[in-house]
């Protein structure tokens, strides 16, 4: 490693990214949410729409296949940990992984309607399997998400950055998607129409091998020996028995994992497509004038709140960052559930309203849609800011990993934090199915689906009551968390030392006892 890149400022410790590096690599992460954002919320559609799957069969697989993708997380983790060659730890995993998730969206959204209706069992077999393909490759690529980052820097003031560039580059890739998405469907009737599919899969392709490449360039220069932790190139081997050891002796860990989950499940099911079809479209009756205007909303409410989060971690730490903007957006959204109790069908004082068209363009605000816009607007840059924090403090967690045991196991650690995240954000496609079913909807609700009795307290649950309660186990979980930012520049300090020894000769074993 270069000495330029452990003394600067005079503090051996830090290895610092280039600029370059800080916006690229995040990336990675916009890549997979592309993929992400299509099987959260449309997947269900095209099996249930397009290919005449059963509902519940359509929403439920999307959890099983989400349980899959989490028990998978671990092996490849330690794939990548023992992974050293010629083209870097990292790297191989996000190639690989994106040309797997290309070639299987294909087939599973073109090649799957080639089979007759009349050979039905034979369309959900294929759906499954091909399913199942297109996760191992989602898997590849999202491991080097949060294993990745513990290479590119672990700079208290940089490693921040990596939050604000990781929601730029999600915001990307996701709202890539939730911008065509509504475009598309407005012109082929909804989302269950194959000409739909016709056209987002190859757009979504693309836009993900793009970001995919950009994430490589990020990465290149540092998917090196040298930033492979205490020991360099010797590789970690860890058993799989071992994992609970580490759950147990890993304390920031354990709770990291509890409030990752509960960020992941308040943003997936309250961003979910059929939720905000029933509130835009089902309750509000106006779902192609409100949709894409409340999203450009919250994500313009989004950029302060990035800026603040940065900073607030650079000057308290990321567990201070996190816990200020979750509390902050729980507040919020109490105020979007008193408006929500306060609908009432078709009564225009209580009904979200922005403009109208009819004799020329005029804005139609009222009282309840400016409180809405309030409330629901900074509680959702609140919590989108926060919502992939977690991701980079997952590298302090590997560092403490190194800090406590020696080993360097970004790969066994990230994936080990995506279990859990997994589990519970999967949830989310069955909570929502569940949900649509409990009103005796047999099909997800589309944009044009008229209001039927008992959908407001379906969204009300999915869109606010659900995501608050995840913050609060949030915000209990990140209590007891000790990784405070005076606390992580000690570990770095203590892992540069021993590094050190270990290069000028000293075995591992007695660095560790020598440098505490």
């Amino acid at each position: 490693m270069s000495r330029n890149d452990h003394k600067e400022n005079g503090n051996t410790s830090l290895n610092r990214a280039k600029p370059y590096q800080l916006v690229l690599f995040p990336f990675n992460n916009g890549a997979t949410n592309v993929y992400y954002i299509l099987t959260a919320t449309y997947i269900a559609y095209y099996g249930n729409g397009v290919l005449g799957l059963a509902l519940m069969f359509a929403t439920t697989m999307v959890t099983v296949m989400r349980l899959f993708d989490a028990v998978t997380d671990p092996i490849i983790g330690a794939l990548i940990d023992k992974t050293n060659g010629r083209f870097g730890k990292f790297r191989p995993y996000m190639i690989l992984g994106n040309i797997v998730m290309a070639v299987s969206a294909f087939l599973l959204y073109f090649a799957t309607r080639w089979i007759p209706e009349s050979m039905m069992s034979l369309r959900y077999i294929a759906y499954v399997v091909i399913y199942m393909v297109y996760v191992i490759g989602y898997t590849f690529q999202t491991s080097v998400t949060r294993s990745g980052q513990t290479v590119l820097t672990n700079d208290p003031q940089q490693r921040p950055l990596f939050t604000i560039f990781n929601l730029i580059a999600s915001m990307i890739g996701m709202g890539s998607i939730q911008f065509f998405a509504p475009i598309i469907r407005a012109k082929y009737g909804d989302y269950t129409t194959p000409q739909f599919f016709d056209i987002i899969i190859p757009i979504a392709v693309l836009v993900s091998a793009f970001l995919t490449l950009l994430a490589v360039i990020g990465i290149w220069e540092k998917d090196r020996p040298e930033y492979f932790g205490i020991a360099g190139s010797a590789a970690q081997k860890v058993k799989i028995s071992e994992y609970l050891e580490i759950l147990k002796n890993n304390s920031p860990l354990r709770r990291l994992m509890v409030a990752g989950a509960g960020c992941k499940l308040a943003l997936a099911i309250a961003t979910n497509g059929t939720v905000l079809c029933m509130l835009y479209g089902g309750m509000m009756g106006n779902y192609n004038g409100l949709y894409l205007p409340m999203m450009i909303a919250g994500y313009v409410f989004s950029a302060p709140f990035f800026v603040l989060s940065v900073r607030t971690s650079q000057k308290k730490g990321q567990k201070a960052s996190l816990m200020r903007y979750v509390s902050l957006a729980l507040v919020m959204y109490a105020g979007v559930l008193v408006l929500l109790f306060l609908w009432k069908q078709g009564v225009p004082g209580v009904n979200l309203s922005l403009y109208s068209m009819e004799g020329g363009f005029h804005l139609t605000l009222n009282l309840y849609t400016i409180l809405f816009l309030v409330f629901f607007g900074i509680g959702y840059g609140a919590y989108y800011a926060t919502a992939d924090m977690p991701i980079p403090m997952v590298a302090d967690c590997s560092d403490y990993e190194t800090y406590r045991s020696g080993r360097f196991i970004p790969g066994i650690l990230g994936t080990l934090f995506s279990l859990v995240d997994k589990l519970v954000s999967s949830l989310s496609s069955t909570v929502v199915g569940f949900a649509v079913a409990s009103i005796g909807l047999s099909t997800l609700p589309g944009g044009d689906t008229p209001y039927t009795e008992g959908m407001s307290g379906v969204v009300i649950v999915l869109f606010c009551v659900i995501p608050m309660i995840a913050w609060a186990v949030t915000l209990l979980a990140m209590k007891g968390y000790i990784l405070t930012g005076e606390k992580m520049r000690e570990v770095q300090e203590v892992n540069a030392r021993r590094k050190e020894a270990v290069e000028g000769g000293m075995s591992l074993e007695e660095a560790m006892r020598k440098f505490k």
